[in-house]
This record gives structure tokens, sequence and C-alpha cells, in this order.
């Protein structure tokens, strides 16, 4: 590790409230990757006439168990859990709902508070809002990740043509960007999503084509400035092509400003999704969402715990992703030096 960068990570640890951040936001994404283990219907794994077997990887037939039925056990039916207990084991998830279990057996009316059953309660489908969260949360960020990504390319790529070209190709590709950016991004989200049935990879693209304008900005502004730089001309006098100048000696430049971006693009895709959810023009109903749970909750305001919940999950999460950004924009600043770092995150923690 250059010098350089080991500065840059000693002042990203210095912000303490970054860096705890960034560890508590790793530990809930690595955690909900195996959501499946954590809250399910099915067993993580169970016995049978001395056969293991795995039905969060594999699927099997009640035939296959014992039973009659040549359709895909339903493990929370009293008959098919009597087969299994009578020759063998069963290890169950610590919450045995999955993000769409219907509780059939809730009585009185929906939404259900919180019980035994349901820490967190149900909402008004009798799904267990707990495993909504956990499943919710993943698909959120892994989206989120994904638009930031696609965003990222082409809002780079976007600025850096009209920065590193300048001329005619940075006026019309303003003029573009300036056309695109004036759009009602909302409104137009609104109308797509209703004209296609969406599902995840489809909203995904329909969001991808309104979010790579943050960084053009930023991208163009540092190429514009890095062009004209001798070690630039050395390589253009070399006969080095546009491409490998843009890539090799431009570019790293303009990604110290852009990596700083990074962790507020990733706020706002993850609110623009759930904005779009709780509006019904998101994600299919079968897909958890963070979003529709704000909406259940909008709905049913009698049962408090949902509003509660969805929200604490939401700011929990944006809170965690504002405060990372902030650490990483503190540790690529050139100006900042490790001291100027410990220095103001004391000030800051005592003010607090």
């Amino acid at each position: 590790m250059t010098p350089l960068n080991q500065r840059r990570l000693a002042n990203f640890k210095a912000n303490r409230r970054g860096f705890y951040s960034l560890i508590i936001f790793l530990v809930l994404f690595f955690a909900s990757l195996f959501a499946e283990f954590i809250a399910n219907e099915k067993p993580i794994a169970f016995t049978l006439h001395d056969e293991l077997y795995l039905p969060v990887f594999f699927s099997y037939t009640e035939s296959e168990l014992g039973g009659e039925l040549e359709t895909e056990a339903y493990y929370r039916d009293p008959y098919v859990e009597a087969l299994i207990n009578a020759d063998g084991w069963v290890l169950w998830p610590p919450v045995r709902y999955s993000h769409d279990t219907i509780d059939w057996e809730i009585e009185g009316h929906l939404p259900n508070p919180p019980s035994a059953d349901h820490l967190l309660g149900t909402d008004g489908l009798a799904t267990d809002v707990l495993a909504k969260i956990i499943y919710g949360f993943r698909l959120s960020v892994l989206f989120g990740l994904s638009l930031t990504l696609i965003s990222s390319v082409i809002g780079i790529t976007v600025g850096a043509f009209q920065g590193y070209f300048g001329g005619m190709t940075d006026l019309l590709g303003q003029r573009i960007v300036e056309i695109w950016a004036g759009l009602p991004v909302l409104l137009m989200l609104i109308i797509l999503a209703s004209v296609v049935e969406p599902n995840v990879y489809w909203l995904l693209l329909i969001l991808a084509f309104f979010s790579w304008m943050a960084l053009v900005g930023v991208v163009r502004a540092e190429f514009l400035r890095a062009r004209n730089f001798d070690f630039v001309r050395a390589a253009r006098a070399l006969g080095v092509s546009n491409l490998t100048i843009m890539r090799r000696h431009v570019l790293p430049n303009a990604m110290v400003a852009t990596l700083t971006y990074l962790p507020f693009i990733l706020n706002g895709s993850i609110t623009t999704l759930t904005a779009l959810d709780f509006l019904g023009f998101g994600l299919p109903i079968s897909e958890p969402s963070l979003g529709r749970l704000l909406e259940q909750a909008r709905t049913n305001l009698q049962a408090p715990w949902l509003g509660v919940t969805a929200f604490a999950a939401l700011a929990t999460m944006l809170t965690l992703l504002i405060f990372v950004g902030e650490a990483v924009r503190d540790a690529l600043d050139p100006r900042r030096t490790l001291a100027n770092a410990v220095t103001t995150n004391n000030f800051a923690t005592v003010g607090t």
C-alpha cells in the first residue's frame, strides 16, 4: 500500500463514527445475505430414514418424505412435521417464516401485534414483519449497489468524454445532460413503471436511465482540469491513444472525487426504490419491500408497530451509509491530515 493510501486509510479510521458505521453496515448486510438461514418456512436441514435433506437448497415432494401428494412438501403442515419427527431430526431457522409466508393460524384482527411467534408482529397479509425486514434489507442494498454501479459507469463515461475532448463534444453533451436532468424523474418513472409490468431487472433498467447524471459534472470538471497537465501532454506527444490516456492517467485523478459521491448515490437509489414501492409503482408484490411495508403502515394506522419497524430499518440503513460517506469524503480530502481528522472527530464527539 502506498503512503498516500495509508494516510487515507488512517484518516478513515480516525473518523470513528464512519468507521464503526461501516462495520455495522457490513455485518448487517452479510447477515442478510443468508436470510434463508435466518427466516424461512423451510427447515435448514433434517434427516429421515438416515438420509440428510437440505430444503434450503433443494425441493422435495411430500411423497418423497412418505406422504401422499406429489407437490412440494409444506413443512409447516403438522402432517409433514409428524412424518419427519417420527424417524429423524429437524433444524429450523430462528424465524420460521419467510417474507411471503402466510400464517393461517393467526386469531383476531390483522395486522396482528408483536408476540412470541411474531416478534415484530404481522402486516395486513398475515406475513411476518421481521422476515420482511430481513429480506427487504437485502433486496434494497443489492438493488442500490447494482443501480449505483450501472449509474456510475454511465456517468463517469459521459463525463470523461465531455471533459477530455471538450469543444463540440462537451457542448452537445452538456445540452443533452441539461435536458435529461430537466425531466420530471419521478413522474417519468411512474409512467414507465405503469406501462410495463415491473420486475427487479426492468425497474433497475428504468432507474438507470435517470440516475447516471449525478457524477457527470464531477468527472467532467476533473477531466477538464487534468487534460492540459504536463504528463497528459507528454503522453499525447508520445503517441499514446486518447482512450489509454483517459483510462490510465486522467481517470485515477477523477476517481478521488467520484468515490466520495458513491455512498450518497447508494442512499438515493435505496430511497427512490422505497418511494416507488410506497406509491405502488415499484417491485412486484411477490418481492419483499420496505416501501410496501411503509404503505401498509399508512393504511393501518391502528398498527403502529408497522410504521415504527419500517422507519427504524430505513433510518438505520440510510444513517449508516451517510456516516460512511462522510468518512470516505474526509479520507480522500487532500487537505486533511491525520491530526486534523482526529481533532475534528473528537470535537464532534464532545459536541454530541
